[in-house]
């Protein structure tokens, strides 16, 4: 029998009456004759419930207890989710992580799969039963306790059981219809994509595009899931959505296939910092220990210090605005350690980043140039650049944020198709 995985957020399943609208698409697909394994998140709000009356109760935590507590949302919709599709006559039983079992790592709030055995489901559908409803977002560690995976863990726990029992397609029902160019709040220009590269996804997510766990898209990526991105709230067919696929699926791409932005970005520069072989080492190092999220890097030309041989430098990096404070005490404690040293940490706390992503760099020149020059017609200085095979990324003062992105919407003709 084929089979096919459904993952519902939080919105989709925000209510009695949204459940049994999600229901109801699952019903659907059950009807087409597919067996299906719906992977639910908590109602909308209700995580973030959870984890106030955690830090409420005790500050600093047992990481065991927090995810104790904040898994029990999922688990609540798994089985309301299965009592409605029992009242629909569908063939339906909840599973909880530890019961499947989703064999994770002991990262509390930050675990990462290891295995999810078969068997258990696999008898299940054997006896009938036509969907296994899946608490999304926890597993259980080798201690046999409950882990989560963290925020926007359910399409990671989706995206893995697609990949276990080789679903035809694994299907993310969310409040919005697809992947768009850019966010339709900023611009009204904004197309929605029929298909996207697994590649192109994976940038865009991890470069502030929230339709999409990062996670889940580097998972599908190895494992070739194809993933449709699709509305709990519109009718669907085969046609809706966007498909997340392999690049070899797409007939023709264009150069640019998004605009993506972070709006609160940081920039950080150490002054005058001694250039030595491993400085690099020496204060990215500690930033990564320290759980900072290094993004742009730019060293400028050497320089000699005065009134001295050994050559100097600065080093400027971008990382989010909430981890400032953590940048800037990693940093003095390895200049107070002897590690590094440097005459000032200068910190511009009013930044965004703003970067265009597309396969089609790979085979055409002129696209940094076409995107800078559109950013210069409407004012925008450009404070960092960096660049990968598919991705210029470019930071710049947060009040032009919205400008430039329907500037480079506007200049790589983003809103026809083709």
């Amino acid at each position: 029998m084929p089979l096919l995985v459904m993952k519902f957020g939080g919105t989709s399943v925000a209510d009695l009456d949204r459940i049994r609208n999600a229901a109801a698409k699952v019903k659907a697909e059950v009807d087409r004759g597919y067996d299906v394994i719906v992977i639910v998140s908590a109602m909308s709000g209700k995580t973030n419930e959870l984890v106030g009356w955690v830090n409420e109760t005790s500050p600093l935590y047992d990481a065991r207890e927090y995810d104790a507590v904040v898994s029990s949302g999922e688990n609540v919709t798994a089985g309301l989710m299965a009592l409605t599709l029992q009242e629909m006559d569908v063939p339906a039983r909840s599973w909880q992580g530890w019961q499947v079992p989703i064999q994770t790592t002991s990262a509390h709030s930050a675990a990462r799969f290891v295995d999810i055995p078969r068997a258990n489901l696999d008898m299940k559908f054997a006896e009938g039963f036509k969907v296994a409803v899946i608490a999304g977002f926890q597993g259980v560690s080798p201690e046999g306790r409950i882990t989560t995976l963290g925020r926007g863990g359910s399409d990671t726990t989706a995206v893995a059981f697609a990949a276990a029992f080789g679903a035809e397609r694994c299907d993310i029902y969310t409040d919005v219809d697809g992947i768009y160019t850019t966010d339709p709040r900023i611009t009204s220009k904004a197309r929605k994509l029929d298909k996207i590269s697994f590649e192109e996804m994976l940038e865009l997510a991890s470069l502030g595009a929230k339709v999409l766990q990062t996670r889940s898209v580097e998972l599908a990526m190895r494992y070739k899931v194809r993933l449709r991105v699709l509305s709990s709230f519109d009718e669907t067919d085969e046609q809706s959505g966007t498909l997340v696929c392999d690049e070899d699926e797409i007939m023709e791409s264009k150069v640019v296939s998004g605009v993506a932005y972070s709006r609160e970005e940081a920039k950080l520069t150490l002054v005058t910092v001694e250039d030595r072989p491993g400085i690099a080492a020496a204060i990215f190092g500690p930033l990564a220990d320290s759980g900072v999220n290094v993004d742009m890097i730019v060293q400028n030309i050497s320089e000699k210090a005065q009134g001295s041989d050994k050559p100097v430098t600065d080093m400027t990096f971008s990382c989010p605005v909430d981890q400032v404070a953590r940048a800037r005490k990693a940093l003095e404690a390895a200049r107070d350690a002897g590690h590094i040293n440097y005459d000032t940490l200068e910190v511009d706390e009013d930044a965004a980043k703003v970067s265009v992503v597309g396969i089609g760099m790979r085979s055409h020149a002129g696209v940094a140039a076409r995107m800078f020059r559109a950013l210069a017609a409407d004012g925008v200085n450009i404070k960092v650049i960096a660049t990968s095979e598919i991705k210029i990324s470019v930071l710049i003062d947060r009040k032009y944020m919205e400008l430039a992105v329907q500037a480079l919407h506007d200049a790589f003709e983003l809103d026809k198709a083709g």
